[in-house]
């Protein structure tokens, strides 16, 4: 799913002119019957034309949006990014985020106070450190969507290679039960 994400913000962010899509979150992503995502809802999209964006219409879902945003500061694609870390977020936990706060604290703890979400300590490593790329501070070092496809590509072939080993090493188990009961 997050890869099937991170191809249709590529897709957007690669476009000629770019579109920032300003206003990604769970609630408009579609999911098909076999789990094959797509991006929705183009509603607060903008064209990019210059460095950022600085309309100020339509802000989006403050759960979700990037500190800068937040702050009405100007914003560009990396505001996406920082968005899709906290889908990703809500992928590894299934928690709806900021859901003991309003909107109105939710812009002062992210947008001001430079809080971020909690990655559960149980999370695997390389999927926290993905996540909170997406939300560093500085937006221009966040990742490209370029950049996080490669790296959860990368990820999705070390699971399953670590699956095959794992289904490798039970069937070793199994064989050599067997052979013990007889």
């Amino acid at each position: 799913m997050a890869i099937d994400i991170a191809r249709g913000m590529n897709y957007l962010h690669n476009s000629i002119p770019t579109i920032v899509h300003r206003d990604l979150k769970s609630s408009n992503l579609l999911v098909d019957k076999n789990w094959n995502v797509k991006v929705a809802d183009f509603g607060l999209s903008r064209l990019k034309i210059e460095t950022f964006l600085t309309t100020k219409i339509g802000k989006g879902t403050p759960q979700w949006m990037a500190p800068e945003v937040l702050r009405s500061e100007p914003s560009n694609e990396k505001s996406d990014v920082y968005s899709y870390g906290v889908v990703l977020w809500e992928l590894a936990t299934h928690k709806i985020p900021w859901d003991t706060l309003n909107p109105v604290q939710v812009i002062g703890a992210v947008g001001f106070m430079d809080h971020r979400l909690e990655i559960p300590g149980n999370t695997d490593p390389q999927w926290a450190s993905i996540i909170e790329s997406c939300w560093h501070s500085d937006p221009q070092s966040r990742p490209s969507f370029q950049e996080l496809l490669e790296r959860l590509q990368d990820l999705q072939k070390q699971y399953a290679v670590e699956a095959q080993t794992q289904r490798k090493a039970a069937g070793k188990g199994a064989v050599k039960m067997s052979a013990e009961d007889c």
